[in-house]
């Protein structure tokens, strides 16, 4: 079995460093950087916060919750080495459950996706000038179903670009278990299908990057499911591998056919979408897996957020490598059972690269930065993976523990005190409505922003051959501490 041993890779030269902590007020679930050239300095937070009665002897218990929410958007920037994230919008809406970008421009601009507690899947076009800091202004909406919540949403563009003939759909799912095929056009979002799916809340619904006919959905009654978009009335293929609820579904966008599950069982399971009946790696968390992210550079890195275990990255490459092996060992011989997993006995077939926990948090969202770095001699040393940037990092409150209940923490989020601050420095709480030119502007060598001593980044393909790809930027937010945290970490 997989197990975390964060001394291990210090000893690997592998770093993690702290560069900010940022206050959202309310409670974050969801980070995402924007993927597009020219705009990857860009990070948009979405945080949900059930509304506290005042009076609750008052309280009408046949009165739906109210569930607030926040979406930040922030600029990686230079101005202050202390504080590189400064925030240039926050709007006020219903409480978001996910966000994504999409991977190409539409009419000339880049989209963000929010699914929210209201039941609707919201298009955010990102606008700005010259002079102007980025927005992000409503451009449709669509309302999935009555009473219910939007819990998930993706892309068909996924991780790849797409054919000039090729519609651009969302695929979005519901706390009643449905899944929603939502067709893009240039009016706005309009619904092509809707089904049931699962018994209890569909949390997660996504495509399969390279066939993107097919969706493959999760749900808090334990199964994982694919469906044909074209006939979506039964599935193409159920499993119930998993034990627990499944709430993470992330294909690769590197690697056709594979695809990666993650559940509140604490398990990350590795499948090749060739053969559905069994998955062909096995990754234990010590936490429900919320989210899962493939390194945009680094192909075999898979980043998962973990919640009470705070967030890990995995090293996948021998589990890819083996499962082509393997592949093309059954092809040669017919007497193989497709069925069987040839490395039930193997131990080391995922490394874990980082695993660190967050005390008096659940760590809900996670994301790569896209963008790339340069290595320059380092100036001040960094901390080895595991050190106590925050706290002891092996503290784990029972607060925390007691309250992972499966399907609980979303939909029925007990509602908390700010619990106390880190040890480590953080910047003061961001003020709305911040304006100004952005300090980053691709393209030149002027516009080099410092991640920290040491590391120059770029937000242009065309420094990938000088970049030092060892060198990443992640994102992660997180429960009950409300807060995001930006990391830089150092691989080798």
């Amino acid at each position: 079995m997989v197990t975390a041993a964060p001394r291990d890779c210090g000893a690997m030269g592998s770093r993690l460093r702290l560069l900010q902590a940022v206050d959202t007020e309310y409670t974050a679930d969801s980070v995402e950087w924007c993927p597009l050239d020219g705009c990857r300095h860009l990070l948009a937070c979405g945080t949900y916060q059930l509304q506290k009665p005042e009076d609750k002897s008052g309280l009408d218990m046949d009165e739906p919750q109210v569930r607030l929410g926040r979406l930040y958007l922030y600029s990686f920037s230079e101005d202050s080495s202390a504080c590189p994230l400064v925030e240039i919008q926050r709007r006020d809406t219903s409480a978001i459950l996910d966000m994504k970008w999409c991977h190409i421009p539409v009419a000339g601009h880049a989209l963000l996706g929010a699914a929210d507690a209201g039941g609707s899947i919201e298009l955010l076009r990102l606008v700005g000038s010259e002079w102007n800091a980025p927005t992000l202004l409503l451009s449709s909406c669509c309302v999935l179903e009555e009473h219910c919540l939007a819990l998930s949403l993706d892309w068909s563009t996924g991780g790849t670009s797409r054919d000039s003939d090729q519609s651009l759909k969302i695929v979005s799912s519901d706390s009643k278990g449905q899944l929603h095929l939502l067709q893009v056009e240039d009016a706005g979002l309009r619904a092509a299908a809707t089904w049931q799916a699962h018994r209890f809340e569909a949390w997660v619904a996504a495509f399969n990057y390279w066939q993107t006919e097919i969706v493959y959905s999760g749900g808090d009654d334990g199964l994982l499911k694919g469906w044909d978009t074209r006939t979506p009335g039964s599935p193409v293929f159920s499993s119930e591998r998993h034990s627990m609820g499944v709430c993470s579904i992330r294909n690769s966008p590197h690697q056709e056919g594979v695809l990666a599950t993650g559940s509140y069982d604490e398990h990350v399971l590795l499948w090749d979408t060739r053969n559905m009946e069994q998955p062909f790696a096995d990754l234990p968390t010590q936490g429900g897996v919320w989210r899962l992210r493939w390194h945009p550079r680094q192909q075999h890195l898979l980043l998962a957020a973990c919640m009470h275990g705070g967030f890990t990255i995995f090293n996948c490459q021998k589990a890819v490598v083996f499962k082509e092996l393997s592949h093309a060992k059954q092809l040669a011989q017919r007497n193989v059972s497709p069925s069987r997993n040839p490395f039930q006995e193997k131990q080391d077939i995922c490394t874990v690269s980082v695993s660190h926990k967050l005390p008096n948090s659940l760590v809900y969202g996670a994301d790569w930065s896209w963008l790339t770095s340069r290595r320059l001699p380092q100036t001040q040393p960094a901390l080895p993976v595991g050190s106590s940037l925050l706290s002891d990092p092996g503290a784990q409150t029972a607060e925390a523990a007691n309250n992972l209940k499966v399907g609980s923490q979303l939909l029925g989020l007990p509602t908390f005190d700010p619990l106390a601050g880190h040890d480590g420095e953080t910047c003061s709480k961001p003020q709305s409505g911040a304006k100004g030119r952005p300090s980053f502007q691709p393209l030149t060598e002027d516009t080099i922003l410092s991640s920290s001593p040491g590391t120059k980044i770029y937000d242009c393909d065309s420094y990938l051959e000088t970049a030092n790809l060892d060198s990443s930027l992640l994102a992660t937010c997180s429960f009950y501490n409300h807060t995001l945290h930006l990391w830089k970490w150092d691989s080798r």
